[in-house]
């Protein structure tokens, strides 16, 4: 079942509509749904941005039962910043998911479907069964797929139980990560990150740092190399440590201090055994590193449907304006979050201050309105440093540090026992309790 899911998901890019596939489903199944229906607003996707954009289109009051449709063909919905914690042995992944229909109001249209086309000419989606759904307004928040097989050896080293190989990008995987932790018991342990777009880039390091501190506390490293039963490497297809410079020099610093190799602009292209192949920038060599145990962030990109459409620009994602969210080109078209060409790390965070600049922005143009509300490019990443210790990095567009807790004299770069409790409890509380209902706006707090 394990192998067969990960050779699954490596394969949804290459599947084609309207050919129907085993499940579990992608945006590139079937099943069977009423066809010829009309909404005032379609909604494509129903993972985080998908319901809290619908969730906040319905709480307007502006809608009758369903006027608003959400397409999706999931049948659970997965609350994902928590897999680093599953990866640390901090939560079970069991507990952070939840079925798909049962998050959606009853008031909503909900089609538990792919998408094969989209046909902006005519305001119509074509579903993979051939069905079509035509509408006045269309949100198209899929998000992005995991690309394992982008990585040659990745899926196959994902699936084998015995392997050390293992990745907290996927459900399947993100609890096999820790039981690789516990087994290492000297060697070499080295953690990827790649090039190109990913899902929250503090991810790839979060898990690097829990295993450090694991090992540490159970006596098997050592800040002097020498001295230690495990040696760590982190190689990440970024120049630095972090994209933001405030918070990649704090990294920087902690990378050093417990003497942590940096191989800087390796992206990670195939594992070989127990070798993983590196490519650099302008280098014709590949550079290859032995490993005992390997954390591989997989390549992603956007779902075949959105990239091979009209809606997306020369990188594949949906092409919005990046203050309104409004595409470029169809004024009824809108996107956000992890599909969209929002030029800010892809999180959770940032969905949460997208979505109610574009729900407003939607309802304006319902009235005839241009477009007011303006989104200046906010995400966060909290980033584990250590078991108790978070680093929260909040910013906007330009890398400019935009930090909640300022105002009371914090400097969120320094790793705070506080800001772990907000990722380990707090966050996963209120996403199911509120984020997911439309009544959570991030760092805006509770919306009316």
């Amino acid at each position: 079942m394990f192998r067969t899911s990960i050779k699954k998901a490596a394969s949804a890019a290459l599947r084609s509509c309207p050919h129907p596939v085993p499940k579990p489903q992608t945006f590139a199944t079937v099943a069977p749904v009423i066809s010829g229906q009309n909404h005032k607003v379609v909604v494509i996707g129903g993972g985080s941005a998908g319901l809290a954009i619908s969730h906040q289109l319905l709480r307007s009051g502006r809608f009758t039962p369903q006027d608003i449709a959400v397409v999706d063909p999931a049948a659970w919905h997965h609350y994902q910043p928590g897999w680093t914690l599953v990866g640390g042995g901090l939560k079970t992944k069991e507990e952070l998911r939840r079925p798909l229909h049962d998050l959606i109001h009853p008031n909503l249209k909900f089609y538990n479907e792919g998408v094969c086309t989209f046909s902006p000419e005519d305001n119509t989606v074509t579903l993979n069964n051939g069905n079509r759904v035509t509408y006045e307004q269309l949100v198209v928040v899929p998000g992005i797929q995991i690309q394992y097989d982008k990585i040659k050896g990745l899926p196959e080293a994902l699936a084998a139980s015995d392997s050390l190989v293992s990745s907290i990008y996927g459900y399947d995987t993100c609890d096999k990560v820790f039981r690789t932790i516990q087994q290492l018991r000297k060697g070499v342990a080295l953690f990827t990150q790649p090039t190109g777009v990913v899902k929250c880039a503090g991810a790839p390091q979060k898990a690097m740092w829990l295993a450090l501190d694991y090992w540490k506390r159970k006596g098997l490293y050592n800040v002097d190399r020498s001295q230690s039963s495990i040696q760590i490497s982190f190689a990440t297809g970024l120049p630095t440590m972090f994209g933001i410079p405030k918070y990649s020099t704090t990294l920087e610093a902690l990378r050093q201090e417990n003497s942590v190799e940096g191989l800087f602009q390796h992206d990670l292209v195939e594992i070989d055994g127990n070798t993983a192949v590196f490519a650099q920038p302008d280098r014709q060599q590949l550079v290859r590193k032995h490993f005992d145990l390997l954390h591989v962030v997989p390549k992603m990109g956007p779902h075949a449907c959105v990239k091979n459409s009209v809606l997306a620009n020369e990188a594949g994602f949906v092409d919005v304006d990046e203050t309104t969210m409004r595409h470029t080109r169809y004024p009824n078209v809108w996107s956000a979050g992890d599909a969209s060409s929002l030029p800010t790390s892809k999180t959770m965070a940032a969905v949460a201050a997208q979505a109610p600049v574009l729900v407003e922005n939607l309802l304006r143009t319902m009235d005839g309105h241009d477009p007011s509300g303006k989104y200046d490019g906010y995400t966060s990443c909290p980033l584990v440093t250590q078991y108790g210790k978070v680093l929260l990095a909040e910013f906007q567009y330009g890398g400019v540090p935009k930090e909640t807790f300022a105002m009371l004299g914090i400097d969120q770069a320094i790793p705070r026992r506080a800001f772990y409790y907000m990722k380990k409890h707090f966050f996963p509380w209120v996403y199911y309790k509120s984020m997911v209902k439309g009544t959570w706006g991030g760092s805006q707090g509770w919306l009316r």
